[in-house]
């Protein structure tokens, strides 16, 4: 009688219920750890041993043994938190975390991750999290004929493979402006103020004199406003625009017509540019562009001029230290004949060059240091030239007519208009700033970690990198919340959150465990039981043995 198959049968019972047992308890223990994935042990039967019967051949079982322990990759709920670096998964997918310095990685459901004294981010062990840096663009097109005009993405633009999270810089760079808008009204009912017969339309611009301590006296312009603009530093600086009525002495003038000058300055000792250090009249330093405005007799923006002092080609293509400007009277700058048609943005608007720092090669539009601003009154070109012979700006004398305009002009939505209303300005703004300090973290949906900066800008610095698996049951468990790659699991695939299949983030959470304690009570039990039940099987084949061994009595 093979009683003692009976015991090694009851025995292999036992162990497998309390191996089961040890899974349970873990999964209970484990039921308030973050990211924590409940496991679940399988039996199967174990080896069988053939017998003869009546029937002939047939086969006896022999226990029980663990046949797998799969882990339940299911979500877990969220926990809202109040730290932006607490970071949840909504699908599917591992965080990727890395020892510093080390070529070795972990993946996890555990986003309870801080930045450390040297900027990595990083979990409870210090490993640092994985992701991508972005690509950092600039919003506003350089206000340069130079640069082709792009659609912008809402897609995230990130640069080479990923690596380690980590803040480097916590400041935002300057940006300096490249765009200035001035939505206003003009109004109709204003008296002229500066008045010139020989070059009436640019009145006000003769009467300008870097000089004096006020260069342009209230009594010489209808209207003015002022906002600041940001250099390549960083450094603020006041623009001013001033605006005059244009009446007397304009001939050809069109019946209903009503003609404005315009001129954009900045104080003269922040007028930088080089050709100043050579010139005799200095005058006119501080005037970065002059142009008209006309308007219907309705009091709608028609046409514009623009004109600033340009670059021609270098003096001396050999000699570096040549001022690359090529002026037909060079001794004074501001004379209205080295005055040319400005040139376009890749968007359409006119573009005047400021120099605050002094840079060299920066003095005028096709420079190459330049720092271009393009200045949109409402209109702009759908090409990239002018319509009329007036080149310069001394050429239009009195002649309405010799008024240049945009070859195929497109009026806005919003634009600077003439109405009998009081002169004022509706909107103004321009797209430079300075340095900025980092405040704040936040982390999208699409893992992208943004930083918010004291100057206003918000830029995006890394993506976050996630990686799923074909089989992430394979993966094996290395404790603190971690798995580690197999052969069984096949090789991470990494992604983007919310695409090929990679869950969403969500910050300010944290993933919960998985485990359903109804569910592993109930599993308690019924391992309790099957426990007792083998137990019950060795003490019955104890009570068969010792009957056999009783029959020599």
């Amino acid at each position: 009688m093979p009683l003692g198959a009976a015991l090694y049968a009851g025995t292999s019972g036992l162990k497998v219920h309390g191996e089961k047992m040890n899974v349970i308890g873990h999964n209970l223990a484990n039921v308030s750890t973050i990211g924590y994935k409940a496991s679940r042990m399988d039996f199967e039967d174990a080896l069988y041993q053939s017998i003869t019967t009546a029937a002939g051949a047939d086969q006896v079982g022999r226990g029980a043994a663990i046949g797998a322990i799969l882990t339940d990759f299911s979500q877990g709920s969220l926990e809202s938190t109040n730290v932006s670096t607490d970071l949840a998964i909504g699908g599917k997918g591992f965080f990727i975390v890395s020892p510093k310095g080390e070529d070795i990685q972990y993946y996890t459901r555990a986003g309870n991750f801080r930045f450390d004294k040297d900027g990595y981010l990083v979990d409870p062990h210090g490993y640092v999290v994985q992701g991508w840096r972005v690509q950092q663009e600039n919003i506003a097109q350089a206000a340069s004929d130079k640069i082709s005009k792009t659609d912008q993405s809402n897609a995230v633009n990130i640069v080479g493979s990923y690596g380690d999270i980590r803040l480097e810089n916590f400041q935002s760079p300057p940006q300096a402006t490249q765009y200035v808008q001035i939505i206003a009204n003009l109004d109709s009912q204003s008296e002229e103020k500066s008045v010139d017969s020989t070059n009436p339309f640019f009145a006000m611009y003769n009467r300008w004199d870097a000089t004096q301590e006020t260069p342009l006296g209230d009594n010489a312009y209808a209207y003015q406003t002022t906002l600041k603009v940001y250099d390549e530093n960083g450094s603020p600086h006041d623009l001013t625009v001033y605006f005059d009525k244009v009446e007397q002495y304009v001939s050809n003038a069109t019946a209903g017509y009503q003609y404005w000058e315009y001129m954009v300055t900045v104080p003269p000792d922040e007028d930088k540019r080089l050709f100043w250090n050579s010139a005799t009249d200095v005058s006119k330093k501080g005037v970065l562009m002059i142009g008209t405005l006309t308007f219907d007799s309705s009091g709608n923006l028609i046409s514009q001029t623009a004109y600033t002092i340009k670059d021609t080609q270098p003096d001396d293509p050999s000699d570096p230290t040549t001022l690359g400007m090529q002026l037909s009277d060079a001794n004074n700058p501001g004379n209205l004949r080295n005055w040319q048609l400005a040139d376009f943005s890749v968007e359409g608007y006119p573009i005047f060059t400021p120099n605050f720092t002094g840079a060299s090669d920066a003095d005028a539009t096709n420079m190459t240091n330049a720092k271009n601003i393009a200045l949109d009154f409402g209109m702009y070109n759908q090409s990239t030239t002018w319509t009329g012979s007036s080149q310069t700006a001394d050429a239009i004398g009195s002649d309405a007519s010799q008024l240049p305009t945009f070859q195929d002009g497109k009026i806005k939505a919003l634009s600077i208009t003439n109405y009998s209303s009081a002169s004022t300005t509706y909107s103004q703004s321009q797209d430079g700033y300075p340095a900025g300090d980092l405040q704040s973290i936040s982390v999208s949906r699409d893992g992208v970690i943004t930083g918010h900066y004291s100057n206003g800008q918000v830029l995006e610095l890394y993506a976050l990198t996630l990686a799923n698996f074909n089989n992430p049951e394979g993966l094996r468990r290395e404790g603190g919340n971690l798995f580690s790659e197999t052969r069984e699991s096949g090789d991470a695939l990494t992604g983007l959150p919310g695409t090929a299949g990679l869950g969403i983030i969500s910050s300010n959470s944290l993933e919960q465990s998985n485990v359903d304690m109804a569910e592993e009570f109930v599993r308690m039990i019924t391992t309790q039981k099957g426990f007792q039940a083998n137990a019950r099987t060795i003490t019955t084949t104890d009570t068969l043995l010792n009957e056999v061994i009783n029959l020599v009595r």
